[in-house]
């Protein structure tokens, strides 16, 4: 389940992004790939893509197949994010903080001539990266680590939900009020992004993904046919978390959900659109809807930051706890074969079936038989009629005499 050789090439803003969590200028990308800045330039933008083993040694440059695992692990090394944030986007690392800083000099040289402190650090940089210079060396370790993903599929997974699983389900919890469906949401999710991981592996935002294949599934009309899930379950035990969780439920699930990725998550209003799938204008009048919902009934909660903290400290106090990792990679697995074996037996049934069709099936044209016709000019056919009274007589009278006959046709001897 690892991604095969041929990356496919990121979209223009995605290689951007790319190259600043690597801590590369556009200058020092060109001067790898013994290229222009304004190719670079265009390369990003979108207006030109690179062919040949300019593409091949851009997306190595870029580590596309590396970059969940780099994520992942600057996540998990972090350890500073809220209980119920914990499922958004990784932290920045520090890569990511010395480019926004080199961003502002990129932004100002774009459309214009360099100054001369920038052209005398590119001049640096250039001496740095002739042979025998500190540049070669580092400019090697940096393409080493591109080449060599420090973690394996498995280990990158098991970072992801280390880091992304235990807010997942607390968020899962305030979004259904069912402890036991909020676990079994976060591990199908979590099972399906390992059947997929392929995909998910470079994906722009992993803990998205899972996050919103987890609400998904948990807000599945589905599940009120399931008799488990038929009776409500144990409401919190204390007051105050008893009547927002209460409030939250009576919301309709599409209005809950944004106002938890946007109020509860902390995404950005445009992210919390695109995950709902609705517009903009539409996402910011569902979450004003549900937080005059909210005040209505709870008064204190009026202001973003005290839902904010309710909600996180209500996501806090219950204990829901993930299972391990390995586990759900094994039940994963153990779907995925039960499911195969049933397409297999699905289909050899289905082919017998059809073999059974045509070994049974008439392999010839036969006519049918015509309707019957009544045909005039004929006598009608002839037959004996009941007995009468005197006739049945008679029979019983013959029957009743010896076999030889009456005896008036004896011939008598005397």
């Amino acid at each position: 389940m690892t991604q095969g050789s041929a990356t496919p090439l990121p979209a223009p803003k995605e290689r951007r992004r790319l190259r600043e969590a690597r801590g590369l200028t556009q200058a020092e990308l060109a001067s790898r790939l013994g290229v222009s800045r304004s190719t670079v330039r265009s390369w990003e933008t979108g207006r030109t893509t690179p062919r040949g083993r300019k593409l091949e040694a851009y997306v190595r440059l870029l580590g596309v197949g590396t970059t969940l695992s780099d994520d992942a692990v600057s996540g998990r090394q972090e350890g500073s994010v809220p209980a119920l944030v914990g499922a958004g986007a990784p932290p920045p690392s520090r890569a990511n903080r010395v480019s926004e800083d080199r961003r502002a000099s990129e932004d100002r040289t774009a459309d214009g001539p360099e100054p001369a402190e920038h052209r005398d650090r590119g001049a640096v940089d250039r001496d740095a990266d002739r042979p025998g210079g500190e540049g070669e060396r580092g400019d090697t370790d940096r393409d080493s680590a591109v080449r060599e993903p420090s973690l394996t599929p498995a280990q990158a997974f098991d970072a992801l939900y280390a880091f992304a699983a235990p807010a997942l389900v607390r968020q899962t919890y305030l979004l259904t009020g069912r402890r036991e469906l909020a676990r079994e949401s976060v591990e199908r999710a979590f099972q399906l992004a390992w059947y997929r991981w392929p995909e998910v592996a470079v994906d722009r935002d992993p803990a998205g993904w899972v996050r919103a294949t987890a609400y998904e599934y948990a807000l599945s009309p589905w599940h009120r046919l399931r008799p488990r899930y038929r009776h409500p379950e144990a409401p919190p035990a204390g007051g105050s978390e008893r009547a927002l969780l209460d409030v939250l439920l009576t919301l309709p699930p599409v209005y809950r959900r944004t106002l938890l990725l946007y109020d509860g998550v902390g995404l950005g209003l445009p992210e919390t659109a695109a995950e709902t799938e609705a517009s903009t204008p539409a996402a910011a009048n569902r979450v004003l809807h549900a937080r005059e919902a909210v005040a209505a009934r709870l008064p204190e909660l009026a202001l973003p930051e005290d839902l904010h903290r309710r909600l996180t400290e209500l996501g806090s106090s219950e204990r829901l706890r993930a299972a391990k990792p390995r586990t759900v990679r094994d039940h994963g697995e153990h779907r995925a074969r039960q499911w195969t074996r049933a397409a297999i037996a699905f289909t050899v049934l289905l082919i017998g079936v059809t073999a059974l069709t045509l070994r049974t099936a008439p392999d010839h044209y036969e006519a049918p038989l015509s309707p019957p016709e009544t045909i005039h000019g004929l006598p009608p056919r002839s037959a004996p009629g009941p007995l009468s009274a005197e006739e049945l007589v008679l029979r019983a009278k013959l029957r009743s005499q010896t076999s030889s006959g009456p005896e008036r046709l004896v011939p008598d001897i005397r």
